[in-house]
């Protein structure tokens, strides 16, 4: 049985590289490889967060051609991954949705590169999402999610550090690498 997690792909309002409140566009690989990626981890719904009509439209014919379209027959895995995909167009409905499911408000939790006051670890969200509490996590595109909107969520997930002082992870690699530490399994035990 599916623990109640939830993922959103944020792309308004978030940052660009000269630190300017953008809209970024939705990408094809997101929509896939993240799917992929939740639908591995077992999560309820995955949604791309968009407020333009016309990103949302895009995003719809990508799926729709995985589901309905000759991609489904071609490609059963990619049609049942994308299954959990809905577009959506902001967090408020995102967090709407995952409370109406469950009957109660999600914790909101994001990610970032930074450490901030409200910084969870993965042990204690791990804990947190075990003991059955709904979560919704969300990640931005471009450069991060715009800081008003960062500081309404219940938690900030520490940062993923590699070896070395470069930290820009591709959003899918974070993905991947997240729900692995919260919901993979936990090799480190045996």
């Amino acid at each position: 049985m599916a623990l109640p997690v939830y993922i959103g792909l944020v792309h308004h309002p978030i940052y660009n590289k000269n630190n300017e409140i953008v809209t970024t566009a939705i990408t094809n690989f997101d929509i896939h490889d993240i799917a992929r990626t939740s639908r591995t981890y077992d999560l309820i719904k995955y949604f791309i967060i968009h407020p333009h009509d016309s990103q949302k439209a895009l995003a719809e014919e990508i799926i729709g051609y995985w589901q309905e379209g000759y991609g489904g027959q071609y490609n059963p895995d990619r049609k049942e991954a994308l299954s959990i995909v809905e577009v959506i167009p902001d967090i408020a409905a995102a967090v709407e949705y995952v409370a109406d499911r469950e009957g109660v408000r999600p914790m909101i939790v994001t990610t970032d590169a930074r450490k901030y006051e409200n910084t969870v670890s993965y042990r204690r969200l791990r804990q947190e999402i075990a003991a059955g509490r709904p979560c919704l996590l969300l990640f931005g595109t471009g450069w991060g999610m715009e800081n008003s909107v960062m500081k309404q969520f219940d938690y900030i997930l520490e940062p993923i550090y590699g070896p070395g002082t470069y930290n820009h992870l591709p959003v899918r690699a974070a993905v991947a690498i997240i729900l692995d530490r919260l919901l993979g399994e936990s090799w480190w035990a045996e």
